[in-house]
């Protein structure tokens, strides 16, 4: 619904009383939702629909008004948290930011959020850096394999929101599905140590591949100080793509 006239006049008023600094970053905002912009989802996605579309891009427009820095996971996980419960559809966030499993509840289901923003990202291949945090136990990939299985129970449904490379002034977001199903496949990975790594403890691979031996994505159980999973070269078309957003940066 469009604002009332004594609504606008309101805003009028306000902005006479900001500073100038802070006229010139309401001005910057406005300019930014008038930038040439396409937002798409897929007609059969039950989580963005043409309200979340709308909500998450305009969010997007408003964030890039004052940076190029991708949107991080936190304001992501807020944003998408408000677009679908002013869409109607009930979401919320858990309560402990640090929480080890899911991050959001909509409909009743956990979900995990996940981000990607690298600047070497690949438009057909998801990483991401940190899916889990391996602990200080014992350092076998056969172990570590099952405690990301393990760390899998605590949700059913995975979603990253990608920040792709730029073409030109456009910003370029999507919306991915990753499938449970697919993950859950890595209890019959293939597992390989990096013998030749002189990191303590060793890191290592699990490799999960097609009937034809093609890798549809690989765990690297990362034995740095940060003793993470990551998940690598995941293909993309084995995923679904919810949304895009793609928009001009805003003027300076």
């Amino acid at each position: 619904m469009a604002l009332s006239e004594k609504e606008i006049n309101e805003i009028i008023e306000a902005l006479h009383r900001l500073t100038p600094a802070q006229q010139k970053w309401v001005k910057s905002a406005i300019h930014a939702f008038g930038a040439a912009c396409q937002f798409a989802h897929a007609s059969d996605s039950d989580v963005v629909t043409d309200d979340v579309l709308a909500s998450l891009g305009d969010r997007l427009l408003s964030h890039h008004a004052g940076s190029r820095q991708s949107l991080s996971k936190d304001r992501f996980e807020f944003a998408f948290e408000a677009a679908l419960n002013a869409a109607g559809i009930p979401a919320q966030l858990v309560n402990s930011r640090t929480n080890r499993g899911h991050d959001i509840n909509i409909w009743g289901v956990p979900v995990s959020l996940k981000t990607e923003a690298a600047t070497n990202i690949r438009d057909d291949f998801i990483h991401v850096s940190k899916w889990m945090e391996l602990g200080r136990g014992e350092w076998r990939l056969s172990l570590l394999r099952d405690l990301f299985l393990e760390h899998m129970q605590s949700y059913e449904r995975i979603f990253t929101l990608r920040r792709l490379k730029d073409i030109g002034p456009k910003f370029r977001y999507e919306l991915v599905e990753i499938p449970k199903a697919l993950l859950l496949e890595a209890a019959d990975c293939e597992l390989k140590v990096c013998t030749n790594s002189r990191q303590n403890p060793q890191p290592g691979y699990g490799y999960v591949k097609n009937a034809e031996g093609q890798l549809k994505y690989s765990l690297y159980f990362d034995g740095g100080t940060e003793r993470k999973l990551q998940i690598k070269h995941l293909r993309k078309d084995l995923c679904k793509i919810h949304a895009t957003w793609t928009f001009d940066s805003a003027p300076a």
